[in-house]
């Protein structure tokens, strides 16, 4: 399908809907008006037409519109959805601070997390080579891959914990236990 709808006129219809805080977009169901090139890199770089975003506040505002449906992701408005690419998750948190309810994380787009039932942390393994991805839910059924400085720094906080009927090593965060990785592969 050939696309008429720019980033340009997604962002003005973006900025209307997005007047008070996130926008319901799970509450609408415009027409499909096909695919955009815009694609989020594994880094979280945004880009339009193959090139980087350079507006932090464009990207941010674009954010705020994402929907996933399904295994899909799509800028929505109330008026027009259209499909983008996402390389991994849409989000990469960059940032976390201990605080005494949990672990508080940062997107690159300016949300935060708070680590627990609504906001889960787990680990895909790499089946050959064994090397993690540590994500956590934003919002909706929005995902961050956690940064490697930052999933280093939540290894140094770790601990191990009985976990379905053997050990685990992994996080606690606001009264939830997160498994990362069975405390025997630990090596």
């Amino acid at each position: 399908m050939d696309v008429t709808i720019s980033a340009e006129s997604l962002a003005t219809s973006a900025r209307a809907a997005a007047k008070s805080g996130l926008p319901p977009v799970e509450d609408w169901d415009p027409p499909d008006c096909g695919a955009l090139d815009i694609r989020i890199a594994r880094d979280g770089t945004w880009f339009y037409l193959g090139t980087p975003i350079g507006r932090p506040e464009l990207v941010r505002l674009f954010s705020t519109i994402l929907r996933k449906d399904g295994d899909d992701y799509a800028l929505v408005t109330p008026v027009e959805k259209v499909r983008i690419t996402v390389e991994d998750a849409p989000f990469v948190a960059v940032d976390f601070d201990v605080r005494p309810e949990g672990l508080l994380f940062t997107t690159n787009v300016g949300d935060t997390a708070l680590a627990g039932a609504d906001h889960p942390i787990r680990v895909e393994r790499d089946p050959e080579t064994g090397e993690p991805s540590p994500y956590i839910l934003v919002r909706r059924n929005l995902e961050a891959l956690i940064d490697r400085k930052s999933f280093y720094r939540l290894v140094d906080i770790g601990v191990t914990e009985p976990h379905e009927g053997q050990d685990w090593f992994g996080l606690r965060s606001a009264g939830v236990f997160f498994p990362i990785i069975p405390a025997a592969d630990l090596g």
